[in-house]
């Protein structure tokens, strides 16, 4: 009777150990090798309870048997043990793999931070320093009595006019992309629409941009990353997609905030782009990346490009 209970024990643990190792099978992602040690702890199992019939039919049962049916329990029950600190090996190196994930978004969290810095303060230094001493120069140019002066140099002068205001204009333009002083004024879609129209470029892509709510409520970290995102996005459309539509979505519910991009252009095929540089692609995956965020990118030739990500708030 021991011996019966002792190796119906085994049956169960047989199949508790196939069980542990089945439910990894996921966390493999279907390796093959996981999949063939899955199915041999299954037939294991199978010939415990063969065995297990075998023996309780058995009325006078030789010491050979005793022996093997004991080994058999033994075998159950280490493999059982086995399978139970194999989960938690594979527990133990998830956690690890989002220590790690975490501990990658604080890095480039924190890189991305002090470039910002780093750009308010030299956008600062420009529109604060160099501004004003161009400015100078203009009203004192403008000071000058064109009508007491020759027409040579009052073209010289007029042109030089001219050229301080295209420098005071392209300081403006510098110092608002270094940091964009309409985010924290009027908001990301303002932003991105004044950036847009910025752009002088003869034939633009049509933009649309929707919003909702329409005034979105963003950590302002959030917002200046979600800005270089789009911006980026929007030139490399500009650059390589020779794009009819620009589309935009910024949807913020239950604590998540959705980003589609998609434009109508020529798209290109993924494996094209991958050991090649300078798409800003890469420096977009490490934004997201830095705000815990995931990307999915869907393009072909001649499909068109788009782009979803989403982010926890």
């Amino acid at each position: 009777m021991i011996i019966q209970i002792a190796l119906l024990s085994s049956v169960i643990l047989q199949f508790g150990a196939f069980f542990n190792t089945l439910k990894l099978i996921r966390r493999t992602k279907f390796n093959i090798s996981w999949i063939t040690i899955s199915i041999a702890f299954f037939l294991m199992a199978i010939r415990r309870l063969s065995e297990f019939a075998t023996f309780a039919n058995s009325y006078s049962p030789a010491a050979t048997d005793y022996f093997n049916s004991w080994m058999a329990v033994l075998i159950s029950l280490l493999m059982f043990v086995a399978s139970f600190y194999i989960r938690r090996i594979f527990n133990l190196q998830s956690q690890i793999d989002n220590m790690r994930k975490e501990n990658e978004a604080r890095v480039l969290s924190a890189i991305i931070e002090t470039e910002e810095k780093e750009r308010q303060s030299f956008a600062r230094e420009m529109h604060d320093g160099l501004g004003p001493v161009l400015s100078s120069v203009k009203m004192a140019f403008s000071a000058i009595d064109l009508k007491a002066t020759g027409e040579k140099n009052r073209r010289i002068i007029e042109k030089t006019e001219s050229s301080v205001d295209h420098a005071i204009l392209t300081v403006r333009e510098i110092s608002n992309h270094l940091s964009p002083h309409l985010l924290a004024k009027f908001g990301l879609k303002k932003a991105i629409h004044t950036f847009y129209e910025g752009i002088s470029r003869p034939e633009k892509p049509g933009l649309k941009f929707f919003s909702h709510p329409d005034r979105l409520e963003i950590p302002y970290n959030i917002e200046v990353i979600l800005y270089r995102i789009i911006s980026e996005l929007i030139n490399n459309t500009l650059k390589h997609a020779s794009a009819a539509n620009i589309e935009i979505s910024l949807i913020i519910s239950s604590g998540q905030l959705d980003l589609h991009y998609s434009d109508d252009g020529k798209g290109y095929e993924p494996s094209a782009i991958q050991d090649k540089k300078g798409t800003g692609l890469s420096n977009i995956h490490s934004r997201i990346k830095s705000l815990g965020g995931k990307v999915e990118i869907h393009t072909k030739r001649n499909r068109g490009f788009f782009l979803k990500t989403n982010i926890q708030l």
